[in-house]
């Protein structure tokens, strides 16, 4: 009789460190797809742990960046995304511009179908952002331009985005996407090598409440 309740609670404990391994292995084979890409993503351009906080769990993730450059005309185009199993997507695409912080902010402030945008800015750089994307200005002469050739004033561009599920909502996600749009203008501000000499800071200031 009592080898049998030995038994018994041996082959309980044994179904119970069964359980625990095929959830532990579920987690770690099925919901950290995006924890498993590189530390920097997209040739280096943006965090890890920023993509993670925008997408949801997912068994696996891929992510691309890719710079092309014409050195001649000084013209670029940089494009990131992170996308996992799921179909949830963060990306962004950066080129060069001609035109003036005023005319760029109200371009995009005024989408017909967004409510109540939100500004932030860190000197010269500025962001607008919207529930589901987010955009970047910072001022920028590439190699091949002159400052005095700008019909308004040279600058480098950024327009961010997520599409289907996101981990979070609202003002969080406002921010994750104003923080990913800010990495990729800073990464690509370097990689042009655009002709102000600039000191970046590590992060835009953070959001307002919408």
């Amino acid at each position: 009789m009592q080898a049998r309740r030995k038994k018994r609670l041996a082959t309980a404990g044994i179904g119970f460190l069964v359980a625990v391994g095929t959830v532990f292995g579920y987690l770690e084979i099925f919901t950290k797809g995006v924890d498993r890409l590189s530390a920097r993503p997209c040739d280096g351009a943006v965090d890890r742990e920023t993509a993670a906080r925008a997408l949801p769990s997912a068994r696996s993730a891929e992510e691309r960046g890719k710079l092309r450059q014409n050195r001649s005309d000084g013209n670029f185009f940089f494009a990131c995304y992170v996308r996992t199993s799921g179909g949830s997507v963060i990306s962004g695409e950066v080129e060069s511009r001609d035109s003036a912080p005023g005319p760029w902010r109200d371009y995009y402030a005024k989408e017909p179908y967004v409510v109540d945008p939100v500004d932030v800015s860190s000197g010269d750089i500025r962001a607008v952002v919207h529930p589901d994307h987010a955009y970047v200005y910072v001022p920028c002469t590439p190699p091949g331009k002159k400052p005095g050739e700008a019909r308004e004033a040279y600058a480098l561009t950024v327009d961010a985005r997520t599409i289907g599920k996101t981990r979070v909502q609202g003002d969080e996600l406002r921010q994750v996407l104003v923080d990913f749009a800010y990495q990729l203008a800073r990464h690509t501000y370097k990689a042009v090598e655009c002709k102000e000499s600039r000191t970046f800071p590590k992060e835009l200031p953070r959001l307002p409440a919408a």
